[in-house]
């Protein structure tokens, strides 16, 4: 059992490394749609508050609501683009509106999208893991120069502050035992910015202007408006979420040494659900599970749900506390980016361990991970590809972990007769999936089928 301060301490580290993430989207969003400094201050607090209730809805195991996976929940990037389009085009009520709605969707929606999970064995959830994890090492690379569009973006510092974040991680994970090892990232984050410090590129200015106290109120912006155009856009960014999240649950699974069942993928996209109409409410984001804390499992080694706990509830705190939330804002990017080196590279290391259990010498089996891995990772990389495709689609093409995920299950079962339409024993032989009609599907992580 884990000491308290040990357990806030790990919390807290989850939290830093979703940070720049989960409010990445209301800096986006506020500022395409020119809002002012007050109503921007309050979308911060109010996402990271409903980040904080969202994460602890999915950490929590009841009947029908969270997986009960040490998952971290953060808003979803895919949402960006089609909130901003809302809003511009009619106002953020009808924005929250539809996302009110299209989490109602989710949770009504989940049981059937359970029922699909059969179309996911381990070629296609290793192939959707890794693409997960390479997909992302753009976003640690872009970090690791400055941030996108930064004036200094490649500058040597940047790279010194990504080098030095990154060195002192892999010490502590190779010197350090117990309990150090187990919050490298926050060291190495904590040491990359007092170096950052001396350097002169930290500034408070913003922890000064922060207020004290600012409580969550539903409905800031607005009482919500529906349109149908709208409701019908975010249920689109809620079903690539799904398909998101269902690759994070199964790269937990693995990274904790838990079978992943349909059940508890389906409690835990219910939840979501309920944390996104929750987001609508708050006038905060649509919430999703993020990958980044993937790494940081595999890569601590601690696999408590006592310490998402804590995580979920720092970040609560936080969005009540927006002076507070502030602070964490003070790292640089480039600190940031060697962190994220090292998470997301584990994540995509989780996929391969995954795909190993698959015999990759069948011709087969080697064409669907690489067509799905290619796809994948190149949507993710050039979106600007489907440019020219109808607006409504983009959202999808765009997004490498659907792509790849589309692909990897039309290729499994295109590239299937009764034989191959099956899984691998140990001996390389194949038998078939074991699920009939009556039976409910299980994706199991990290053991021989």
């Amino acid at each position: 059992m884990l000491a308290k301060h040990k357990v806030f301490a790990l919390g807290l580290q989850h939290v830093m490394a979703m940070y720049a993430g989960a409010i990445a989207v209301p800096l986006i969003i506020g500022n395409a749609l020119h809002l002012t400094p007050e109503q921007l201050a309050y979308l911060i607090a109010a996402d990271m508050f409903t980040c904080g209730l969202a994460t602890l809805l999915q950490v929590l195991s009841t009947r029908y609501f969270g997986s009960g996976l040490p998952v971290v929940l953060g808003c979803t990037f895919t949402a960006v683009g089609p909130i901003i389009a809302i809003a511009s085009t009619s106002n953020l009520p009808t924005a929250y509106g539809a996302i009110i709605i299209s989490g109602l969707f989710v949770v009504l929606a989940a049981p059937l999208y359970g029922k699909l999970l059969r179309f996911f064995p381990k070629i296609v959830t290793g192939s959707v893991v890794t693409i997960i994890g390479l997909s992302l090492i753009p976003v640690a690379m872009n970090n690791v120069a400055g941030g996108q569009g930064s004036a200094d973006f490649g500058a040597l510092h940047n790279l010194l502050l990504a080098l030095v974040t990154l060195v002192v991680i892999l010490l502590v994970n190779r010197f350090a035992t117990g309990f150090l090892r187990s919050i490298s990232v926050l060291i190495g984050l904590a040491v990359g910015t007092v170096l950052a410090y001396m350097m002169g590129m930290v500034h408070f200015g913003a922890v000064g202007e922060a207020s004290w106290l600012r409580v969550a109120q539903p409905f800031y912006f607005g009482t919500p408006q529906f349109s149908w155009v709208a409701i019908a856009t975010m249920i689109i960014v809620n079903i690539v979420s799904m398909v998101e999240s269902t690759g994070v649950y199964i790269a937990v699974g693995k990274a904790t040494e838990q079978k992943v069942e349909q059940r508890r993928i389906v409690s835990g996209l219910r939840s979501e659900g309920l944390a996104i109409m929750l987001g609508g409410i708050f006038n905060a984001f649509p919430y999703t599970a993020f990958s980044q804390n993937v790494g940081l499992i595999s890569l601590t080694r601690v696999k408590t749900r006592n310490v998402i706990f804590a995580a979920g509830g720092i970040m609560v705190v936080l969005g009540l506390l927006p002076k507070l939330a502030a602070l964490t804002t003070v790292i640089p990017s480039a600190v940031l980016g060697g962190a994220m080196i090292v998470m997301f590279g584990s994540v995509a290391a989780s996929g391969m361990s995954i795909l190993a259990e698959v015999n990759l010498r069948n011709d087969r089996n080697l064409m669907i991970v690489a067509c799905s891995i290619a796809v994948g990772v190149g949507s993710a990389v050039l979106p600007a590809i489907f440019g020219q495709m109808p607006s409504f689609l983009q959202p999808l093409l765009q997004n490498g972990i659907v792509t790849g995920s589309v692909t990897a299950v039309v290729l499994n079962l295109l590239l299937s007769d009764k034989r191959t339409m099956e899984t691998e024993n140990e001996d390389g032989s194949v038998s078939g999936l074991g699920m009939d009609a009556g039976e409910s599907a299980t994706v199991t992580v990290g053991a021989k089928q």
